[in-house]
């Protein structure tokens, strides 16, 4: 992975990328805007305990396609810092990582702001909010001033630190993607080219 030494902000993107989609990267794109990031680090997941692996391609092949998807950015990086890692994947475990590689820069974790509800039953949460601001994307659902409130109390119960942003709703999702690869639709404009002539040429989701 290239030296990210230089960002003062990072943001950093987790996800099961399976596949990586342009609804990921329009977040990405927005989030370093809102929040004035210098680029985002895409941090493809090895093995999620939080996630069906039923359908999952091996991690080799997602931080593939992700860093086809994230190639012609200079913003954008893509680590496999999470796939090289042996075990179920912790996001506390990736921060302290980062945070011991650039301890002068400043790291946001991105996540939908519905997330804030779970994060107290991650995997040591308190190691979570200690290493990262939380940049949470709102994207209709669930009211502004609930998320406000649950903000203020997860600030006050464990000092975390947490920013707001509203993001569109966009109806774009890798479970989809999927599912019109195996009923052979069209997945361009869903995805990257890049990342669509990798999954055709592959032939990747093609079978249940």
């Amino acid at each position: 992975m290239e030296d990210l030494s230089k960002w003062d902000k990072i943001g950093i993107m987790g996800g099961t990328f399976n596949p990586i989609h342009t609804g990921h990267l329009l977040l990405a794109q927005w989030a370093m805007e809102e929040a004035g990031l210098d680029g985002i680090l895409f941090m493809p997941t090895g093995n999620s305990y939080m996630k069906d692996r039923g359908e999952m391609l091996p991690g080799s092949e997602r931080l593939a396609m992700t860093t086809l998807a994230v190639a012609d950015r200079d913003c954008f990086a893509c680590s496999d810092l999470e796939v090289r890692r042996g075990g179920n994947t912790y996001t506390y475990e990736t921060l302290e990582t980062l945070h011991r590689m650039y301890p002068r820069s400043c790291l946001y974790f991105i996540l939908g702001a519905d997330c804030l509800f779970s994060i107290e039953n991650w995997y040591c949460p308190e190691k979570i909010f200690q290493n990262c601001v939380l940049l949470a994307a709102c994207r209709g659902g669930v009211p502004m001033e609930t998320l406000e409130a649950k903000r203020r109390e997860l600030e006050k119960r464990h000092g975390a630190r947490i920013l707001l942003m509203t993001f569109p709703n966009l109806e774009i999702s890798s479970t989809d993607i999927r599912l019109r690869c195996r009923e052979g639709r069209s997945i361009q404009y869903l995805v990257p080219d890049s990342v669509r002539n990798y999954i055709s040429q592959n032939h990747y989701y093609e079978n249940p």
